[in-house]
């Protein structure tokens, strides 16, 4: 077996069962910010997955204003632990500048991709949910897009009941991606 053979395999289950926890954690942030029901399901299971640790790090760090200033350092410090670990399993060394590059970029990339599948998300459910049943993710989704998506129904003209600001909105977060990814990762 060659050295690295088990290389792949260990940075794939870094990279995804850190993502999914990240994204978890994100999403409490954004709770926050979109203000979701308290009592919706998918807010009770966000709660309780991410409740331990933000628990123990809101002993140690205040609020810093309506934000939960534990969960942002929670989402940084896995961030930052993530990259250390795909570093240190790849046999990179990385500069303390450039982990703090990556960890914005990180971060940056995982709020984009969350708001990317979100919206189509909302799209797919609102082309297959009869109107008249309860999904309890649609209200959520719904008011985590709404502050995206209700500047460009704005400006947009009546398209005669065909709604393309989802598809305006993915376009707009993809070349905000573009535009910022490179810069936080000092690729010009």
């Amino acid at each position: 077996m060659p050295n690295g053979y088990f290389t792949q395999p260990i940075l794939f289950l870094v990279e995804v069962l850190f993502g999914i926890y990240m994204g978890v954690v994100a999403l409490r942030i954004i709770m926050q910010w979109a203000q979701w029901e308290y009592h919706n399901p998918l807010v009770q299971l966000i709660i309780k997955v991410t409740q331990v640790p933000v628990k123990f790090l809101r002993q140690f760090i205040p609020a810093w204003g309506k934000w939960d200033s534990a969960t942002i350092v929670l989402l940084v410090v896995l961030a930052l632990i993530k990259i250390i670990l795909v570093s240190l399993i790849s046999a990179y060394s990385l500069m303390p500048i450039t982990l703090i590059q990556l960890t914005l970029a990180e971060i940056f990339s995982l709020f984009i991709t969350l708001f990317s599948a979100s919206i189509i998300i909302q799209v797919i459910l609102s082309w297959i949910q009869p109107h008249n049943s309860y999904n309890p993710i649609t209200p959520l989704i719904s008011r985590m897009n709404s502050p995206l998506l209700r500047p460009i129904r704005r400006i947009l003209p009546d398209m005669g009941g065909l709604d393309l600001s989802p598809l305006v909105a993915l376009l707009g977060l993809q070349l905000l991606s573009m535009l910022i990814l490179p810069l936080l990762t000092a690729q010009f």
